[in-house]
């Protein structure tokens, strides 16, 4: 039986965490290639250190004659993202560290199952299993301990980067403990909020005062009470940050880019991945449905999970749940689910347009739960598909 009564807690962290910082750099070299290529092939893996970051993997694009340009302007587009995301401090500045780039080809062998021939569709790049949810408690359909974490980090990078608070950096996290009644968050019992800062002599009193309004503009006013706990830098200073700090790498922040842990992940991460990988894809494309059942009507809450093999074009399964909520049965929603949307991995990409540069947007503050944008950014979080979904049902 669903719980209805009961606390629960996700976290998120900033663009500069070490992790965040690696996803960037993954997927703005994805999108520098899709710029090129629409269908070029990316698996851009990414690790940071102090003064050192390397990039790693396999690309590939149809016209052979500019893959070595895109690779020789690797480092620059790396150096890019530091400067953007704010990293000037001595042991990681995005003009002094030392970038390696270690990208080559794609895999002729994995090239041979994913691409598309005479006698096959375009398989799946990869075998797994990808899930996608959505529910009534916040506007954004998502669940709201991770909405509002990622919300709390955007609107501190926003005035740091604008110069209202001089003194805040990169690296921060942020974790947000919701007491739920009959199902509906009512009160928020914890805020976590680590953030790197510059000065040695600000204490953890300094850091609260500094950003206890931006998280109080965040939260809705009712959910506050004089039982909430407040834990601002609970180990005093935090100065040395980012990758000098901790090492970070790309997709080690599955479940902040996902639903804060409220519901499953297939286990595949997202960043520096094109689209013929499902592991990214079809995660957005279970997102997407699962949204659109809610926006509908059929369900308060619900869970899709979509699996495939390699080389393979369609998905080898559908599973819907609707978590004791649903107003139509499950079955049906499952059954009508291929009817409304090609499911192979071309359908998903031209369904959702995604064979555009869109990705480096997405690598920190949640790839769910955000607004469309007009470039085709996030069309994911589109809700077109409702009436569609209702006639098929």
């Amino acid at each position: 039986m669903t719980r209805n009564n009961y606390t629960f807690t996700s976290e998120s962290v900033s663009e500069g965490h070490p992790d965040k910082v690696c996803d960037r750099i993954s997927d703005a070299v994805l999108d520098a290639l899709i710029a090129e290529e629409p269908e070029a092939r990316v698996a851009c893996e990414t690790f940071a250190t102090t003064n050192r970051v390397v990039i790693g993997g396999e690309i590939g694009l149809a016209d052979k004659s500019k893959l070595a340009e895109k690779m020789e302007a690797i480092e620059d587009i790396a150096r890019d993202c530091i400067r953007d995301i704010g990293y000037e401090q001595d042991k990681f500045h995005w003009q002094t560290c030392e970038i390696t780039n270690l990208l080559h080809e794609q895999s002729a062998h994995i090239a041979q199952g994913v691409d598309a021939g005479d006698d096959k569709d375009e398989g799946a790049g990869d075998q797994g299993i990808m899930f996608g949810y959505a529910c009534t408690e916040t506007p954004e359909l998502m669940p709201a301990p991770i909405l509002y974490s990622h919300a709390i980090l955007k609107r501190l990078a926003e005035v740091r980067k604008h110069g209202t608070e001089p003194t805040l950096r990169p690296d921060a996290k942020s974790q947000i403990s919701l007491r739920y009644e009959n199902g509906k968050p009512v009160e928020v019992t914890q805020i976590v909020l680590s953030t790197q800062h510059s000065d040695e002599g600000q204490t953890s009193d300094d850091i609260r005062a500094i950003v206890e309004p931006y998280i109080r503009e965040i939260l809705p006013a009712d959910l506050f009470s004089d039982r909430t706990e407040w834990w601002v830098n609970p180990t005093g200073r935090f100065v040395i940050g980012g990758p000098d700090g901790d090492a970070g790498l790309t997709g080690r922040k599955i479940i902040v880019d996902t639903y804060g842990g409220a519901a499953p992940h297939g286990g595949g991460a997202f960043s520096g991945k094109d689209p013929t990988k499902v592991d990214r894809s079809a995660a957005y494309a279970a997102r997407y449905l699962a949204k659109n059942v809610v926006a509908a009507g059929m369900a308060e809450r619900c869970t899709i999970q979509l699996s495939y093999a390699i080389g393979i074009a369609k998905p080898l399964s559908i599973y819907v749940d609707t978590h004791g909520t649903g107003e139509v049965d499950a079955a049906a929603i499952e059954a009508a689910i291929p009817q409304v949307m090609d499911l192979t991995p071309r359908g998903i990409r031209t369904h959702l347009d995604l064979n555009k540069p869109i990705y480096a947007r997405t690598a920190a503050y949640g790839h769910f739960g955000r607004a469309p944008d007009s470039d085709g950014g996030f069309s994911w979080e589109n809700t077109d598909l409702v009436e569609a979904l209702k006639k098929a049902v």
